[in-house]
């Protein structure tokens, strides 16, 4: 009885979203994933569609290794050794080897001195700026962040809050300036890689700005990046948009769920941050952990991205991004050109961005839409994610039928 008015409330909203073109719309089902055959990738099947077959052309999973035997093997060891959940939170006795092996490997991998697992990339920005930001503190974010980033501002209620425009550093440092005076201490937050555009934020420059007002703020400007999309898939060894541009953030965030395939995320940091946020993050003190076999299939992810194998994937990764890029220039697409996987196809129209998927789908491409408001009225786009078990005859293909769009 309670629901009926609410029902009705939410009952327009959704309807007013799917009239907008705002909708989501139904989830699609994967029901079944076959291995590469041929000169051609993996393929999917999807409920509703029978038998047709999908490519993936929308994965946040750039490394291609999810399906890969050997870290299958390694997670499903660590299930047997230590079961299916950890069975509690950190601080009780939900610790155990793997969640260690892992957050040392981490901060070893990105040159830190600690690291500290979350259950989710998202979880990780909200449960690193929350506790870091105090009645007076000053927070300069980018306008393009993530939503992640978004909600932990508002959640954290900063003495000041101040948005400079996308990686312009001249606003960046306009807005810097206005901070001064404003709080005790500065957190300026950027993305590393920006996942509706997959272009990066200039670090180096970002940071020498940043090192310019450090004296201005009793307790300094602390860098705060979320390079969830660059760790694993960005720089030639993998280490993302800091490996890239050559610089350092304060405090680095990043995830398990993406290029390394698995789930979960992450933070790394001094062992002064890190021990911090152990003590005063709710999303880690009241959460479980990844379970031992994620941390297992993460581990042996970063043991093969640290090799002569992984160097190969990534060169194989960064080969088929400039093949598809150059594709769509060449068929009259506009797109944001870069070597990040994300390759947007940048549309600047919610209804014909809504019937280009369409299309794609029909012809077996998955692709994603991103209308308004995910992405700013005008940039309107099919974002499109490479990934390394994609193949020349993969791209291919997906160039093809996009050739053959309004034909």
């Amino acid at each position: 009885m309670a629901l009926e008015k609410l029902n009705k409330a939410l009952s327009a909203n959704l309807e007013d979203l799917r009239a907008s073109g705002r909708d989501k719309g139904t989830e699609k089902v994967i029901k079944e994933i076959k291995k590469p055959q041929g000169v051609f990738g993996p393929r999917y099947i999807l409920e509703g569609f029978g038998d047709k077959e999908f490519i993936k052309m929308n994965a946040n999973s750039y490394l291609g290794m999810s399906m890969r035997p050997d870290v299958i093997q390694a997670e499903e060891a660590a299930a047997h050794k230590f079961g299916v959940g950890p069975g509690a939170v950190r601080f009780i006795s939900g610790t155990h080897t793997p969640h260690i092996a892992l957050e040392k490997k981490l901060a070893e991998f990105h040159g830190r001195e600690a690291g500290m697992i979350f259950s989710s990339a998202y979880v990780t920005s909200l449960g690193v700026i929350f506790p870091l930001t105090t009645s007076e503190t000053v927070v300069v974010s980018d306008e393009l962040n993530h939503n992640c980033i978004i909600q932990a501002m508002r959640l954290s209620r900063p003495a000041f809050k101040l948005i400079y425009k996308h990686n312009d550093m001249a606003d960046l440092d306009s807005k810097m300036k206005e901070a001064v005076g404003k709080g005790k201490r500065c957190i300026v937050v950027t993305d590393g890689i920006f996942s509706m555009r997959g272009d990066h934020a200039p670090f180096d420059k970002l940071t020498k700005i940043c090192a310019g007002y450090e004296k201005d703020f009793a307790e300094g400007v602390i860098t705060i990046a979320d390079d969830s999309h660059g760790v694993g898939a960005f720089g030639k060894t993998g280490r993302g948009t800091e490996e890239y541009t050559g610089a350092k953030v304060d405090v680095l965030i990043g995830t398990l769920g993406k290029a390394f395939g698995v789930n979960g995320g992450y933070v790394v940091a001094s062992k002064t941050v890190i021990e911090y946020l152990r003590e005063t993050a709710p999303m880690y003190i009241y959460s479980n952990p990844i379970t031992c076999s994620e941390a297992a299939a993460a581990l042996k992810v970063l043991e093969i991205l640290d090799s002569e194998e992984g160097r190969k994937r990534l060169q194989h990764l960064a080969a088929m991004t400039k093949k598809f890029e150059d594709g769509l220039k060449a068929l009259g697409f506009e797109t944001i050109e870069g070597p990040h996987p994300v390759v947007p196809l940048m549309v600047r129209d919610t209804a014909e961005t809504t019937k280009l998927v369409k299309y794609l789908t029909q012809n077996g491409v998955l692709g994603t839409g991103l209308n308004f408001p995910v992405v700013p009225k005008g940039d309107e786009e099919i974002r499109f994610q490479v990934n390394a078990d994609h193949t020349e005859a993969d791209i291919d293909l997906v160039l093809e039928i996009l050739g053959n769009y309004h034909k």
